[in-house]
Protein backbone atom coordinates (compact mmCIF):
# COMPACT_ATOMS: atom_id res chain seq x y z
CA UNK A 1 0.00 0.00 0.00
CA UNK A 2 1.26 3.46 -0.91
CA UNK A 3 1.89 5.57 2.16
CA UNK A 4 -0.56 8.44 1.84
CA UNK A 5 -0.16 11.83 3.48
CA UNK A 6 -3.12 12.37 5.77
CA UNK A 7 -4.86 15.34 7.38
CA UNK A 8 -7.26 14.96 10.27
CA UNK A 9 -9.62 17.91 10.83
CA UNK A 10 -11.62 17.73 14.04
CA UNK A 11 -12.28 20.33 16.76
CA UNK A 12 -11.79 17.68 19.46
CA UNK A 13 -8.10 17.15 20.20
CA UNK A 14 -8.87 13.76 21.76
CA UNK A 15 -10.62 12.50 18.63
CA UNK A 16 -8.08 13.97 16.19
CA UNK A 17 -5.09 12.63 18.12
CA UNK A 18 -6.82 9.30 18.70
CA UNK A 19 -7.43 8.77 14.98
CA UNK A 20 -3.85 9.90 14.27
CA UNK A 21 -2.51 7.40 16.80
CA UNK A 22 -4.51 4.53 15.28
CA UNK A 23 -3.28 5.41 11.81
CA UNK A 24 0.35 5.76 12.93
CA UNK A 25 0.31 2.40 14.69
CA UNK A 26 -1.15 0.73 11.60
CA UNK A 27 1.85 1.70 9.51
CA UNK A 28 -0.46 2.08 6.50
CA UNK A 29 -0.25 5.84 6.07
CA UNK A 30 2.67 8.21 5.84
CA UNK A 31 2.73 11.70 7.25
CA UNK A 32 -0.21 12.59 9.51
CA UNK A 33 -1.09 16.13 10.56
CA UNK A 34 -4.01 17.10 12.80
CA UNK A 35 -5.98 20.34 12.57
CA UNK A 36 -8.71 21.76 14.78
CA UNK A 37 -10.39 23.58 11.89
CA UNK A 38 -10.54 23.84 8.10
CA UNK A 39 -8.95 27.30 8.40
CA UNK A 40 -5.80 25.73 9.89
CA UNK A 41 -5.73 23.12 7.12
CA UNK A 42 -6.12 25.80 4.41
CA UNK A 43 -3.02 27.63 5.68
CA UNK A 44 -0.87 24.51 5.23
CA UNK A 45 -2.46 23.56 1.89
CA UNK A 46 -0.83 26.64 0.36
CA UNK A 47 2.50 24.78 0.38
CA UNK A 48 1.61 21.11 0.98
CA UNK A 49 -0.93 18.57 -0.18
CA UNK A 50 -2.73 15.67 1.46
CA UNK A 51 -4.05 12.52 -0.20
CA UNK A 52 -6.53 11.66 2.56
CA UNK A 53 -8.58 14.01 4.71
CA UNK A 54 -10.46 12.71 7.76
CA UNK A 55 -12.95 15.39 8.78
CA UNK A 56 -15.67 16.04 11.34
CA UNK A 57 -19.00 16.06 9.49
CA UNK A 58 -19.87 19.56 10.69
CA UNK A 59 -16.63 20.87 9.13
CA UNK A 60 -17.27 19.30 5.71
CA UNK A 61 -19.27 22.13 4.13
CA UNK A 62 -16.52 24.62 5.00
CA UNK A 63 -13.92 22.26 3.51
CA UNK A 64 -15.94 21.78 0.33
CA UNK A 65 -16.27 25.56 -0.16
CA UNK A 66 -12.59 26.20 0.59
CA UNK A 67 -10.57 23.44 -1.06
CA UNK A 68 -10.67 21.47 -4.29
CA UNK A 69 -11.47 17.89 -3.31
CA UNK A 70 -11.19 16.33 -6.77
CA UNK A 71 -8.06 14.32 -6.07
CA UNK A 72 -8.62 13.82 -2.34
CA UNK A 73 -10.00 10.88 -0.40
CA UNK A 74 -12.37 12.43 2.14
CA UNK A 75 -13.53 10.29 5.04
CA UNK A 76 -16.11 11.69 7.44
CA UNK A 77 -15.82 11.24 11.19
CA UNK A 78 -19.40 10.89 12.38
CA UNK A 79 -20.15 11.70 16.01
CA UNK A 80 -23.75 12.82 15.71
CA UNK A 81 -26.75 12.52 13.43
CA UNK A 82 -26.23 13.92 9.96
CA UNK A 83 -28.50 14.15 6.93
CA UNK A 84 -27.95 11.36 4.41
CA UNK A 85 -27.22 13.88 1.60
CA UNK A 86 -24.19 15.09 3.59
CA UNK A 87 -23.04 11.53 4.26
CA UNK A 88 -23.17 10.76 0.55
CA UNK A 89 -20.69 13.52 -0.32
CA UNK A 90 -17.75 11.67 1.20
CA UNK A 91 -15.81 8.62 0.08
CA UNK A 92 -16.57 6.86 3.37
CA UNK A 93 -17.93 7.50 6.84
CA UNK A 94 -16.42 6.28 10.08
CA UNK A 95 -18.47 6.58 13.27
CA UNK A 96 -16.19 7.74 16.10
CA UNK A 97 -17.25 4.66 18.08
CA UNK A 98 -15.92 2.28 15.40
CA UNK A 99 -13.45 -0.44 16.30
CA UNK A 100 -9.84 -0.09 15.11
CA UNK A 101 -10.26 -2.91 12.58
CA UNK A 102 -13.34 -1.23 11.08
CA UNK A 103 -11.51 2.09 10.79
CA UNK A 104 -8.58 0.48 8.98
CA UNK A 105 -10.87 -1.59 6.75
CA UNK A 106 -12.85 1.52 5.77
CA UNK A 107 -9.62 3.39 5.06
CA UNK A 108 -8.35 0.58 2.80
CA UNK A 109 -11.66 0.41 0.92
CA UNK A 110 -11.72 4.20 0.45
CA UNK A 111 -8.19 4.17 -0.92
CA UNK A 112 -8.93 1.24 -3.24
CA UNK A 113 -12.20 2.71 -4.56
CA UNK A 114 -12.04 4.11 -8.09
CA UNK A 115 -11.01 7.76 -8.38
CA UNK A 116 -13.94 10.08 -8.09
CA UNK A 117 -16.06 7.42 -6.39
CA UNK A 118 -18.18 8.59 -3.52
CA UNK A 119 -21.16 7.26 -1.70
CA UNK A 120 -23.24 9.56 -3.93
CA UNK A 121 -22.16 7.51 -6.96
CA UNK A 122 -24.05 4.56 -5.53
CA UNK A 123 -27.61 3.83 -6.55
CA UNK A 124 -30.65 4.13 -4.35
CA UNK A 125 -31.60 1.12 -2.27
CA UNK A 126 -33.82 -1.42 -3.99
CA UNK A 127 -37.18 -2.28 -2.46
CA UNK A 128 -35.79 -5.55 -1.07
CA UNK A 129 -32.73 -3.77 0.35
CA UNK A 130 -35.07 -1.32 2.09
CA UNK A 131 -37.01 -4.29 3.53
CA UNK A 132 -33.78 -5.80 4.84
CA UNK A 133 -32.61 -2.44 6.21
CA UNK A 134 -35.87 -1.97 8.13
CA UNK A 135 -35.51 -5.39 9.73
CA UNK A 136 -31.83 -4.73 10.54
CA UNK A 137 -32.91 -1.47 12.21
CA UNK A 138 -35.46 -3.41 14.25
CA UNK A 139 -32.64 -5.60 15.55
CA UNK A 140 -33.34 -8.87 13.71
CA UNK A 141 -30.50 -11.27 12.95
CA UNK A 142 -29.70 -12.43 9.41
CA UNK A 143 -31.46 -15.72 10.10
CA UNK A 144 -34.58 -13.95 11.43
CA UNK A 145 -34.60 -11.57 8.46
CA UNK A 146 -34.32 -14.53 6.07
CA UNK A 147 -37.28 -16.22 7.75
CA UNK A 148 -39.36 -13.02 7.75
CA UNK A 149 -38.74 -12.32 4.04
CA UNK A 150 -38.73 -15.97 2.91
CA UNK A 151 -35.21 -15.76 1.47
CA UNK A 152 -31.97 -17.54 2.33
CA UNK A 153 -29.55 -16.16 4.93
CA UNK A 154 -26.96 -15.88 2.13
CA UNK A 155 -29.30 -13.59 0.23
CA UNK A 156 -29.75 -11.47 3.35
CA UNK A 157 -25.97 -11.18 3.66
CA UNK A 158 -25.75 -10.15 0.01
CA UNK A 159 -28.41 -7.47 0.50
CA UNK A 160 -26.62 -6.21 3.62
CA UNK A 161 -23.36 -5.91 1.68
CA UNK A 162 -25.17 -3.91 -1.00
CA UNK A 163 -26.73 -1.67 1.65
CA UNK A 164 -23.31 -0.98 3.18
CA UNK A 165 -21.86 -0.27 -0.26
CA UNK A 166 -24.67 2.09 -1.23
CA UNK A 167 -24.93 3.96 2.07
CA UNK A 168 -21.31 3.79 3.21
CA UNK A 169 -22.56 2.87 6.69
CA UNK A 170 -21.32 -0.33 8.33
CA UNK A 171 -22.69 -0.44 11.86
CA UNK A 172 -26.20 -1.52 12.82
CA UNK A 173 -26.55 1.69 14.84
CA UNK A 174 -25.53 3.78 11.83
CA UNK A 175 -27.91 1.90 9.55
CA UNK A 176 -30.69 2.40 12.08
CA UNK A 177 -30.05 6.14 12.11
CA UNK A 178 -30.01 6.11 8.29
CA UNK A 179 -33.37 4.30 8.24
CA UNK A 180 -34.91 6.81 10.66
CA UNK A 181 -33.50 9.87 8.87
CA UNK A 182 -34.77 8.58 5.52
CA UNK A 183 -38.18 7.82 7.01
CA UNK A 184 -37.96 4.09 6.26
CA UNK A 185 -38.85 3.39 9.87
CA UNK A 186 -40.34 5.44 12.69
CA UNK A 187 -38.10 5.73 15.73
CA UNK A 188 -41.01 4.49 17.85
CA UNK A 189 -40.94 1.16 15.96
CA UNK A 190 -37.47 0.39 17.29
Amino acid sequence: MRRHSTAIVHPSVIIAEGVASLLQHSGEVGRIVTFSSVEELKQLLVRESFDIIFIALDEYDTLERSVSLDDKIVIGLQHNLAPSNMLRKMRSIIPIYAEKEDIMSTLREAIDAPTGHSIADSHELSERERDVLILVARGLTNKEIASELNISPHTVISHRKNIVHKTGIRSVAGLTVYAVLNRLIDSEQL
